[in-house]
């Protein structure tokens, strides 16, 4: 049986540096749910041209564009690449620059020039919830996310914030205190 064996990661954007190459249809996509999760984010966008609505999401973020084409030069200082453009040479000598470099690259709609794959994400105050089908199916993902925005309760993040304090009153170790917090919050998964 086949399975998803990524690791999930929640990355502080507000400390990384993200360059999206490309300024279509794509890389609008790609900055919307990015700063939709993360608006302290710290994006560079270079592409010869921007989608009208690409500058007016820029204005509203920390979004520097550049309009040029893609070169290297535009890899230095970027921890994070996502590369959109509708040229599949270019979006592969994007890869094979980061590649060389170490850098972390997603190349949109083509999962063998993945390090990493920007899945559904559910935002409820402190919750995060992140979803992924192994980059099979993006509409899955959509789908899911849907879901969970349904089901997870607006209340959550009360209930987070109220579990932080009441972490801050249990005395003991470490072990102790996960063994408390287990025992408070177990009524949270049982069946009726």
């Amino acid at each position: 049986m086949e399975r998803n064996n990524l690791y999930p990661v929640f990355l502080k954007v507000k400390n990384l540096k993200v360059l999206i190459v490309g300024g279509g249809f794509v890389a609008e996509e790609k900055l919307t749910f990015l700063l939709k999760s993360s608006p302290d984010a710290k994006v560079t966008m270079v592409s010869p041209m921007f989608r009208e609505g690409t500058s007016a999401l820029a204005e509203k973020g920390d979004v520097t564009l550049i309009e040029d084409v893609y070169s290297k030069k535009y890899l230095q200082g970027q921890h994070i690449v996502v590369a959109t453009t509708d040229v599949p040479e270019v979006n592969v000598e994007v890869y094979k620059d980061c590649r060389a470099e170490a850098k972390l690259v997603n190349v949109a709609d083509n999962p063998p020039y993945c390090d990493f794959y920007m899945g559904g994400i559910v935002t409820k105050g402190n919750v995060k919830v992140a979803i992924s089908t192994n980059g099979k199916s993006p509409t899955t993902a959509k789908r899911l996310r849907q879901f969970f925005e349904e089901v997870i309760p607006e209340n959550i993040d009360d209930l987070v914030k109220n579990l932080n304090e009441y972490r801050k009153t249990i005395k003991g170790d470490f072990e102790q205190k996960v063994e408390a917090l287990n025992e408070f919050t177990k009524g949270l998964i049982e069946k009726n």
